[in-house]
């Protein structure tokens, strides 16, 4: 394979390019939730299961949970999840959806559609995207990771 002489035509410009993209696009439509989109994504997740575990979300955004903890106190200032120790373990601490958190669900299907119809891809464009860049984000995952073992 040839590496490209451009900076601007490796791949890792395109994604830091199209993940500003997306983060610009998300802002106004998040703005009236009241949302970052650090927090919509967290959302999202709590949507999909509630009751996660601190560890299970941070692992899912790929964050340490130090750095999940401040963004999920914000939510839970704004009233949208609560945070409960674990039972067996006080160590671990569970992240559940208020009525208020959940609600927003309903504001996140229209967003959800104002920017597939923002990205001007088909759905079989999106699916084959979001393919490629789990592989991509896998592909990379373990390749640092056998890094630390070298």
């Amino acid at each position: 394979m040839e590496i490209p002489e451009n900076a601007r035509d490796m791949f890792c410009f395109a994604v830091y390019g199209a993940t500003h993209a997306i983060n610009r696009a998300y802002t106004p439509l998040l703005k009236p939730l009241g949302l970052t989109y650090p927090q919509y994504i967290t959302l999202t997740l709590l949507w999909e299961k509630d009751g996660q575990s601190v560890n299970e979300i941070a692992k899912q955004l790929g964050m340490e949970s130090n750095t999940l903890t401040p963004l999920l106190k914000r939510l839970e200032a704004s009233g949208h999840l609560t945070r409960n120790r674990g039972a067996e373990d006080e160590r671990q601490v569970f992240v559940f959806l208020t009525n208020s958190g959940k609600a927003l669900k309903k504001e996140a299907r229209e967003i959800t559609r104002c920017m597939i119809t923002a990205t001007g891809m088909s759905y079989a464009d999106l699916d084959e995207l979001v393919d490629r860049l789990t592989n991509l984000t896998h592909n990379l995952s373990v390749s640092k990771d056998a890094n630390k073992e070298a």
